[in-house]
């Protein structure tokens, strides 16, 4: 029988890059909007996320306490949205970015936060903004 912790063994030979966590289609409701029935009626939203962090430890030690907390970033962004009132989708989708990049481990991430049926003939409209830790 050979022993599974083996196969996790830290690797050798190439440097590890950093992780990409991927929040995929997170459908959330909020007012996002300027016209009367926009500031009065929430919408849905959709929002994707990239993140990245060094999670080379995390890999090593197997760690739940050394890996990026997903839920609790994702948990932050649904109150946030859910919560709020925004003008432009340009502004929602700012907040969390910040969001995301308050946590010190993140060295970059996008948001791409998409208003469907936001145009008559279109599937919907989305903004997509994107950060990276500045160098210090």
């Amino acid at each position: 029988m050979s022993n599974v912790s083996n196969l996790a063994a830290p690797a050798r030979g190439f440097s590890l890059e950093p992780a990409l966590i991927t929040i995929t289609n997170l459908r959330l409701r909020t007012y996002i909007g300027f016209n009367q029935e926009e500031l009065s009626k929430q919408q849905d939203v959709v929002i994707n996320a990239e993140i990245r962090y060094q999670a080379s430890q995390a890999c090593e030690a197997d760690s739940e306490q050394l890996a990026l907390n997903y839920k609790v970033i994702t948990k932050a962004m649904i109150s946030h949205v859910e919560q709020g009132h925004f003008r432009l989708l340009e502004k929602l989708c700012a907040d969390l970015l910040q969001l995301v990049m308050d946590e010190p481990r993140v060295l970059s991430a996008s948001i791409t936060v998409d208003k469907p049926h936001a145009l008559r003939f279109a599937d919907s409209v989305s903004v997509t903004l994107a950060g990276k830790r500045d160098r210090e």
